[in-house]
């Protein structure tokens, strides 16, 4: 079998029995059947996931099941360790189109000139570097982006669903309450509940001296270092967004 467990008889229904499922997290049958019945018994990070590989849960239900727990998944990457990956950052460098790379909090790390030239107010010389403080409360980030109001919501739901295991970190609790004083908007948006994978797809944009845009968004994930985003915006005019 895919899980591991020896081949035997056919079965009559698909799917892994209490027993089997036990016996691949390495625990007895009573304490997972009382895991399953929502019983208030004690599960560690570890046996949590082995629960979560055992049952193949996607990423989603795997944050889920830590969140309920009130656990920290330990294939999460150590919140202390700061640095980004040197390789990653000076990879920005060589993408002829606009690229950016964002840390837990959606700020920007490292950046280059298309997408400097790109977002006027955020990664032009701006002090604030955080995704979520331009577009919701930059002066010029409602007449940048095409359809503000549904890329804004998009993007609230997008990091609720990127920072649910995290949103008792100091940082990214600070981050919502700060956006929540200073914007309805994000208030309201994130009041709704809403999660959302982070999606690729058209961006559109009101360049101040190149009119209309569109790119392509692809967003990708370091080995080892989900916590942070490499985004890059292809089909720009390399004529309109010159590179250094």
């Amino acid at each position: 079998m895919a899980v591991g467990l020896p081949p035997g008889p056919r079965r009559r229904t698909p799917g892994l029995r209490r027993e089997e499922v036990a016996q691949l997290c390495g625990v007895s049958p009573t304490w997972y059947t009382w895991i399953e019945q929502g019983r208030p018994v004690s599960a560690s990070a570890d046996a949590l996931a082995r629960i979560a590989v055992a049952l193949q849960l996607s990423r989603a239900e795997r944050a889920y099941l830590f969140e309920l727990a009130a656990q920290r998944d330990p294939a999460e990457p150590d919140p202390a360790a700061q640095d980004a990956p040197a390789a990653l950052l000076k990879s920005v460098e060589l993408i002829d189109a606009p690229a950016y790379v964002l840390d837990r909090q959606w700020n920007a790390l490292r950046w280059n000139a298309q997408a400097s030239a790109l977002f006027a107010g955020w990664l032009d010389g701006a002090q604030d570097r955080n995704l979520l403080n331009f577009t919701f409360t930059a002066p010029g980030a409602q007449s940048l982006i095409v359809d503000w109001e549904t890329r804004a919501r998009r993007l609230v739901a997008e990091f609720r669903a990127d920072s649910i295991r995290h949103l008792n970190d100091a940082p990214t609790r600070a981050l919502i309450d700060s956006l929540s004083a200073a914007s309805d908007a994000f208030a309201r948006f994130w009041a709704s509940q809403d999660v959302g994978e982070r999606e690729g797809g058209a961006r559109e944009f009101n360049h101040p001296t190149r009119g209309r845009l569109v790119f392509d968004q692809i967003t990708f994930k370091p080995a080892h270092r989900e916590d942070l985003k490499l985004v890059i915006l292809v089909g720009a005019d390399a004529a309109g967004l010159p590179s250094r």
